[in-house]
């Protein structure tokens, strides 16, 4: 029997476009349609686009998590083949952020779209951002030097696509979406994102205005589907979107991380696969430090009692509330060949140890 899972969360890559290509939803989570994806390069781009973030590849490719959580693996993989967001909740530094890296990593496919929360977001922020004074100011100058100006045409310049709204372009494959501490929104952010989710499209208004605006211009014997270029989330990447409506073939792979400090309503639970993110053990500390240090094995092979013994320093107290950064910040100032010594070092211990809840 093949195996089942897309994810394993050991850092390796493996060829499964097609494989993921060809996964069938289950029937009441089908959206958009094959024929609707156009034919723009834009995922091409959107692979190409990773070599310029070193920080998020480096992201995914050094997270680990033990096969012993397999809760955890379990749960990505049900949220890629049942089309369903995974909301994740854990103590700060547990991993829950860089679980959306490494899925985008092992699985090929490309850049993470990140939408950060705020008391301020709202669902408009991250779906797009309409820039209406750039257009008018547009539209002025144009009368002023006498230009042909077609403001129907030029729309989709003024119309840049939020990191969600991105991820429900229609592709293929899936993009894998962040939403970064979803716990700290708004109470109607929640709520507001149910209908996506269950819908898997949204309307861009000024679009619809265009579009109703070239119909009545056209003869009415002609039909025909207005398509618009718009920019998106992705840098120097655009889309063309048909008519106003943004609906995705495949459900984006959705991570929402939350820290536990509120509830969520029961009909957007519902609605989630739920997961709690284990702080990293031992031996899953020793595979995230190696993974971290792989450029510099030799500083590693030498230091490697002293690393050891930092890990078991920063795990011995288990009242005390630390991330995994903490340790990686630590082991990597201690081990330099240029280190503090004597009573710096403990110092600088007790400082990049510090308690998290303290």
């Amino acid at each position: 029997m093949d195996d089942w899972q897309f994810f394993h969360g050991d850092g390796k890559q493996r060829d499964l476009a097609d494989k993921l290509k060809n996964l069938e939803p289950p029937p009441w989570r089908r959206f958009g349609k094959k024929e609707d994806i156009p034919e723009d390069g834009r995922w091409e781009k959107i692979i190409n686009l990773l070599n310029e973030k070193d920080t998020d590849k480096r992201r995914g490719e050094t997270f680990r998590i033990s096969s012993k959580h397999d809760d955890v693996i379990n749960a990505v993989n049900a949220a890629i083949y049942l089309r369903r967001p995974l909301l994740i909740t854990g103590k700060p530094g547990s991993g829950k952020t860089s679980l959306a890296y490494a899925i985008a990593h092992e699985l090929k496919l490309g850049s993470v779209l990140s939408w950060n929360i705020t008391t301020r977001t709202t669902l408009q922020d991250g779906l797009y951002r309409y820039d209406a004074i750039a257009r008018l100011h547009r539209a002025n100058l144009a009368k002023l030097k006498n230009d042909n100006y077609e403001e129907e045409e030029d729309i989709g310049k003024y119309i840049t696509l939020g990191a969600l709204g991105t991820a429900f372009l229609p592709s293929v494959l899936p993009r894998v979406l962040l939403i970064d501490e979803i716990d700290k929104s708004d109470i109607n952010l929640p709520n507001d994102l149910l209908n996506l989710f269950e819908e898997g499209e949204f309307q861009i208004r000024e679009l619809e205005l265009a579009k109703r605006s070239k119909s009545q211009q056209a003869d009415n014997s002609q039909k025909q589907e207005h398509q618009f270029e718009v920019n998106t989330q992705d840098k120097g990447v655009n889309a063309l979107i048909k008519g106003d409506w943004v609906r995705c073939y495949t459900f984006p792979i959705i991570v929402m991380t939350s820290n536990g400090e509120k509830d969520f309503p029961p009909a957007f639970k519902r609605r989630c696969i739920r997961i709690s993110m284990p702080n990293p053990e031992e031996d899953e500390l020793k595979a995230i430090v190696k993974a971290h240090f792989a450029s510099d094995e030799k500083v590693f092979a030498d230091a490697e009692s002293e690393i050891n013994q930092l890990i078991e320093e920063f795990l011995e107290d288990k009242s005390t509330e630390r991330a995994t950064d903490q340790l990686l910040n630590t082991i990597y100032l201690l081990t330099r060949d240029v280190s503090p010594q004597g009573t710096h070092k403990q110092s600088i211990k007790d400082i990049l140890f510090t308690s998290l809840n303290d």
